[in-house]
């Protein structure tokens, strides 16, 4: 006699799943099928959840971060456009970007760092796995020194180094595959298809890049990024302080609710947090030598 699966024993043996290897309990749930053991539409949900998991929890290759970051970038340029009006600037910008990261921990990616200007007043920027800084003509003009410029690149630097992009798509690349794994028992008794299945963790993939561009990262991850911003600006010979200098413009123009503002803590609070670390971060105060190029350039 065909032993009947229901769907709570579906949820267990996808529990059982997550904790033992995936890929070869996603074997067995489709030679059971094929045995007749479960029916078929069964035995392809219990599958497909196992796959699921399987792929959430595989690393995610330089490659990747690249190809990943790039579908970003390219869903922020479908909300803002470049700006080009001051080619001598954005070359500045990547000057400032290099000056940073060759002398970090991770002087290469596996296509580089890439500054670009957004024409926006809007304050604000952003950092993908692939390398790619964009940063408004807003925060630009927000900035009185290179020192506090260096200050928004490196923090969005931090951000790349730091792979806290990475680890939100991980994080949710887990969830998903739960959220999966839950839409799999149920639609062994709906009569849900494996390829309707798919178009559950496709659309996931389109939220992860929603979350990531308009909900920004946690306040502890933001804290992070500014200690290590503060780190890389000292190495590459930029006084740590110009950070704390830029935070202290944004009190003063940002507006909450909109660009940093919703993203981000509130300047006062992550001014609260650098100034506890920046004593930790020593660079020799040498900005008279930049002061020129950057009233020339920034203006």
């Amino acid at each position: 006699m065909k032993a009947k699966i229901t769907v709570p024993f579906c949820f267990l043996i996808a529990f059982v799943c997550i904790v033992s290897s995936c890929n070869t309990f996603a074997a067995v749930s489709d030679a059971a099928g094929a045995a007749g053991i479960v029916d078929q539409n069964t035995a392809s949900a219990i599958g497909q959840s196992a796959r699921a998991i399987n792929t959430a929890a595989e690393e995610i290759s330089p490659e990747q971060e690249y190809f990943i970051g790039r579908a970003v970038a390219a869903n922020i340029l479908s909300s803002y456009k470049l700006w080009n009006g001051n080619p001598s600037l954005t070359t500045y910008l990547n000057h400032i970007c290099a000056s940073i990261t060759i002398n970090s921990i991770r002087p290469n990616i596996f296509n580089g760092y890439h500054v670009a200007i957004l024409d926006s007043n809007e304050i604000n920027a952003f950092a993908t796995s692939g390398g790619h800084i964009l940063i408004t003509r807003g925060l630009i003009n927000a900035a009185n020194t290179e020192d506090s410029l260096a200050g928004v690149i490196a923090h969005e630097i931090a951000h790349i180094q730091l792979k806290h992009g990475i680890k939100a798509i991980k994080n949710s690349r887990i969830t998903q595959a739960l959220l999966v794994t839950g839409a799999s028992a149920a639609g062994a008794a709906s009569g849900m298809t494996t390829s309707q299945l798919n178009d559950v963790l496709k659309e996931s993939v389109g939220e992860i890049i929603h979350t990531m561009v308009n909900s920004g990262y946690s306040q502890a991850q933001e804290f992070e990024a500014d200690n290590t911003a503060m780190s890389l600006m000292a190495d590459a010979g930029y006084n740590p302080s110009g950070l704390i200098e830029m935070l202290r413009s944004l009190n003063n123009v940002q507006t909450a609710g909109s660009g940093f503002g919703k993203t981000h803590p509130t300047p006062a609070q992550r001014i609260n947090n650098a100034e506890k670390t920046v004593k930790n971060f020593k660079a020799p105060d040498n900005s008279a030598v930049r002061r020129m190029r950057f009233t020339a350039l920034a203006s």
